[in-house]
């Protein structure tokens, strides 16, 4: 029951600056977030593709309040585009974007955030890599929709992500599955009401494995975003029945959990990518891996422990 009061806290500037003040609080962020620019990642992408994985990157921060936070998130995706075309990894690393960074929840921010976007999806197709559009709290999900078909007219390897927990996902699902898309299916981290969202975790789990079947007997690439054993091997029973080879689907983990299980399942020949955040504004993000999964803050406190 620990996850909604960690979401909650998300939110929160008191817990904010708390948690941001305390000694060990970077030492264990990097565990989740390895860097905070360009050149503190290119590194660790290069280890991580040297290794046989892929990877999507993140570049943290929500709290957009004003259009030129919006445009300067722009133009970070664009920085990072820009070495990733140097570096010759373009079809190695995908960008994942969040549309409240682009604007969205500003005045007109669904035309702002589809502004914003774009020219970052041109950049990305332009070194041979594309964009996954990311879900965020229900309340957004009509407007980035609505972005990403609008983005797939002109690119239609653009991606999105469907979260399990939402009872609309299923409905989501299929019509996604039948349009081809990229779809990256995770459980769901945000806080929502049990008007829309499934509370329970056994409830979770099994709308998970409802909609992965339904993407994988689809048109489109599925994306499994999980790190739990029992839904990857599911994941991988699913696609041999409907017939897919193993670049038809890809497994997707975030930097810092289960690294081991990473280079286990590209080792057997499957498409594993690497979600992996970067940036200063790394607060909300971190919150949420702590409230996705029990370790994570068993790991926090312990170590907030051991080390203050």
């Amino acid at each position: 029951m620990l996850g909604p009061v960690i979401l909650a806290a998300s939110r929160s500037d008191r817990m904010r600056r708390l948690i941001s003040a305390a000694p060990v609080t970077k030492q264990v962020v990097d565990r989740f977030i390895p860097g905070e620019t360009v050149d503190d990642i290119v590194p660790v992408i290069e280890q991580l593709t040297a290794r046989g994985l892929e990877l999507t990157m993140d570049v943290v921060g929500e709290d957009i309040t004003a259009p030129e936070q919006a445009r300067a998130a722009r133009d970070a995706y664009l920085a990072l585009i820009d070495r990733l075309r140097d570096l010759g990894l373009g079809e190695r690393v995908e960008m994942s974007v969040k549309l409240s960074m682009f604007g969205q929840a500003l005045d007109g921010g669904h035309e702002l955030a589809l502004a914003n976007v774009r020219p970052v999806v041109e950049a990305a197709a332009a070194i041979g890599t594309t964009v996954t559009l990311d879900a965020e709290d229900h309340t957004t999900l009509d407007s980035m929709f609505a972005i990403h078909e609008e983005l797939r007219k002109d690119f239609p390897q653009t991606g999105c992500v469907i979260q399990a927990y939402l009872f609309r996902t299923e409905a989501d699902a299929r019509r996604l599955a039948a349009s081809g898309s990229r779809v990256r299916l995770v459980k769901g981290a945000y806080k929502e009401p049990a008007e829309v969202a499934y509370q329970q975790k056994h409830e979770i789990d099994k709308a998970y494995v409802r909609i992965l079947r339904t993407l994988m007997e689809g048109e489109g690439y599925p994306m499994i975003g999980s790190h739990d054993p029992r839904l990857i091997s599911v994941a991988q029973e699913l696609a041999r029945k409907a017939g897919r080879k193993l670049d038809e689907y890809e497994f997707q983990m975030l930097y810092g959990i289960r690294g081991d299980e990473h280079l286990r399942l590209a080792a057997e020949g499957h498409r594993m990518r690497v979600y992996t955040a970067y940036g200063t504004d790394w607060y909300g993000y971190f919150m949420r891996r702590l409230a996705e999964k029990p370790a994570n803050l068993r790991f926090f406190v312990r170590s907030m422990l051991t080390r203050g």
